[in-house]
């Protein structure tokens, strides 16, 4: 089976999907100075079904620049959201990511998902068990809108679509991983603090670490965390993780770092995979910040 098989195989298990050529709507709410980069204010159709608050910012000065994809944690704290690019949140060094990208020439888009920031009002297991009534699943919803957010931002004039990476924390280095793993369009990855092996964390009981947005019905059937990584190669990954991190568990690391070390190795660029483990627990570290930027900065 090629990649694109397995890619096809793993966007079947996300429910009943909109489409993916439907066009995309945005409306500006407003555009502001930050300073060393314009910041606008969004909001996107992208799902036909409600809409999307986002933010995008780019440097001042001519582009097109190379771009992030940025996915906003979770943390129960749904208030949050996309408002992490712009002001962080505890487990992040700072200053917020805005500010650290664009200071290094980089265009990012950010969305709020599904729950989150201006899109919260329901909970988490009220929108689930609606989902799944009707045939959909919500971190299928939650990927799907990431890709048409990859969409939007491939065709910003400002970004040069060739160089777009992603990269996010907790929540957001699921879908980092994910979405890389789903669409080539993606040139880098970047995973901070949630590269979890479905089978050690099964093994640890830490299933109720994450919620439930987490959990695809009949995904360990089909794929496991490795396979599913296996498919970003070989494009440039760094997993960066902490070794008392109960949602990383340390033998499900051990596991997918000598998967993926293989799958690199086969696919020919052994140097484009990286995870680098730090003796703490959930939250990003000064060291971890520079590591992202500097692998951002060689592969980008």
């Amino acid at each position: 089976m090629t990649q694109q098989d397995e890619r096809t195989s793993l966007w079947s298990l996300l429910g009943d999907l909109p489409p993916r050529d439907r066009p995309i709507a945005a409306r500006l709410v407003w555009r502001r100075d930050g300073g060393a980069y314009w910041l606008e204010r969004l909001t996107l159709d992208l799902n036909g079904q409600e809409p999307v608050p986002a933010y995008f910012a780019h440097p001042k000065g001519d582009g097109p620049f190379p771009a992030v994809l940025y996915n906003h944690a979770h943390g129960g704290e749904y208030e949050i959201g996309k408002e992490e690019l712009v002001a962080g949140r505890a487990a992040l060094q700072k200053p917020p990511y805005v500010e650290a990208l664009t200071r290094q020439g980089y265009a990012v888009l950010c969305i709020d998902h599904w729950l989150f920031g201006e899109r919260r009002g329901r909970s988490e297991s009220e929108l689930f068990k609606l989902m799944l009534w009707r045939g959909q699943v919500l971190w299928g919803m939650m990927v799907y809108d990431s890709i048409r957010a990859l969409d939007y931002l491939c065709a910003r004039p400002e970004v040069d679509a060739g160089r777009i990476a992603t990269l996010g924390l907790s929540m957001g280095s699921t879908m980092a991983w994910w979405v890389a793993a789903l669409d080539e369009r993606i040139k880098v990855c970047v995973d901070l603090c949630c590269l979890t092996d479905f089978d050690a964390l099964i093994e640890s009981r830490g299933l109720d670490g994450h919620g439930i947005y987490y959990y695809v019905p009949s995904l360990l059937k089909h794929f496991t965390t490795a396979q599913i990584n296996a498919l970003i190669a070989p494009r440039p990954h760094l997993a960066l993780a902490g070794d008392l991190d109960p949602l990383t568990p340390r033998a499900g690391l051990d596991r997918i770092d000598a998967e993926l070390r293989r799958a690199y190795a086969e696919a020919g660029a052994p140097k484009a995979w990286s995870m680098v483990r730090y003796p703490i627990g959930h939250y990003e570290t000064a060291e971890m910040r520079a590591e992202a930027l500097a692998f951002l900065s060689q592969w980008l």
